[in-house]
């Protein structure tokens, strides 16, 4: 599956959550949708896409991405900070 495609299905999940009136429960359940239906190859090529630079991925789901690298025990991330 293509970056470009993991980054709108990653989008596309996080404007469904977006309508959550809490930021944590929308980030929260972004992160669990990815870890629950994603693969694990899925899951990782979108978080070296967004160690790369992130191109495209919005606020919310870029936020949940980095809660699963870090849960992923990945290196950390330079410049970037999960507790937005």
């Amino acid at each position: 599956m293509s970056t470009p495609h993991l980054v709108q299905m990653a989008n596309d999940i996080g404007n469904f959550f977006r309508a959550e009136p809490l930021r944590e429960d929308a980030v929260g359940g972004i992160l669990n949708h990815i870890e629950k239906y994603w693969t694990r190859r899925m899951q990782e090529k979108l978080i070296e896409h967004l160690r790369h630079d992130g191109t495209g991925l919005d606020e919310l789901p870029q936020e949940a991405v980095l809660r699963l690298a870090a849960r992923a025990s990945g290196p950390p991330m330079p410049g970037r900070s999960a507790s937005r």
